[in-house]
């Protein structure tokens, strides 16, 4: 079933409205691409109305807040909330600033997501209204692990219940959640976390897979987080001596490019926890 979701992307590539943040906004880009959907950006308020409006779906990432982004996050958000769009939201730094809290808050009070997609410690911020985010980084504290994976499958579920919306929790152990079921994803490599973006160019996926399956996106979320993980997994694996966190970025991509719904489903670590 996992394949199938990245199948539908392929055949029926969503243009994903972007507005996010300029340290990865290529990466995120080209990611898209890679998975077989159209991005697009635009983030002058007037003009990410009336781009959204054209799209499939609209992933909204805080990473590098100003009052002109605010104001077209709020505008295209209420604008494909209207049309029925597919819409995500990645929380980047919840919990460092009161700005960033303080604006993904609103944004879930006034927008229906789909999708919540953050590390531990920015999803904790938006659930409990507090969290020991480290910069844009989660906390260790508040890492995902055998000894408390239970635990944390039943608070994302109970957020997804609370918000409506499927919760993404992504970390050592990834959790995508609706209020019934949770897939527990062990896909991945620790040296993700070295890459700045790996996260941004997820959500941007990630909205694309449930615009091109939006009647079953708890499983296109988490297709979406596998594929990434697996890719991460790949690239990894074709690094040579001396190659470091640019080429494996680069390698990254290649891997979502080349990846197939067999190789997809082949290569998912995941377990449903109800």
């Amino acid at each position: 079933m996992l394949g199938s979701c990245l199948n539908n992307v392929r055949e029926k590539s969503p243009l994903v409205h972007n507005i996010t943040n300029y340290v990865t906004v290529n990466d995120v880009a080209n990611a898209i691409l890679a998975a077989g959907a159209s991005p697009i950006m635009a983030d002058e308020p007037d003009d990410a109305y009336e781009i959204t409006a054209i799209c499939n779906a609209l992933n909204i990432n805080i990473g590098t807040l100003n009052s002109r982004t605010i104001t077209s996050m709020f505008r295209a958000g209420q604008r494909a909330s209207e049309l029925g769009h597919a819409l995500l939201l990645d929380p980047v730094g919840a919990g460092a600033s009161s700005l960033r809290t303080d604006t993904a808050v609103k944004l879930m009070k006034e927008i229906k997501f789909d999708v919540i997609r953050g590390n531990a410690s920015e999803i904790k911020t938006l659930a409990l209204g507090s969290g020991t985010t480290h910069g844009v980084d989660a906390d260790k504290a508040d890492a995902v692990s055998d000894s408390n994976l239970a635990f944390m499958a039943k608070f994302v579920r109970d957020f997804a219940k609370s918000t409506g919306s499927i919760i993404a929790l992504t970390g050592a152990i990834d959790l995508v959640a609706d209020s019934e079921r949770c897939y527990a994803i062990r896909n991945g490599r620790p040296e993700m976390g070295r890459i700045t973006g790996t996260g941004c160019m997820l959500s941007g996926i990630t909205a694309a897979f449930i615009a091109a399956n939006p009647h079953n996106k708890l499983e296109a979320c988490a297709a979406a987080v596998c594929m990434m993980g697996a890719a991460g997994e790949t690239g990894y694996s074709h690094l040579k001596e001396y190659e470091g966190n640019s080429t494996y970025r680069n390698k990254i991509i290649d891997a979502i490019y080349n990846m197939t719904p067999e190789n997809l489903e082949r290569g998912a670590k995941y377990e449903v926890i109800e």
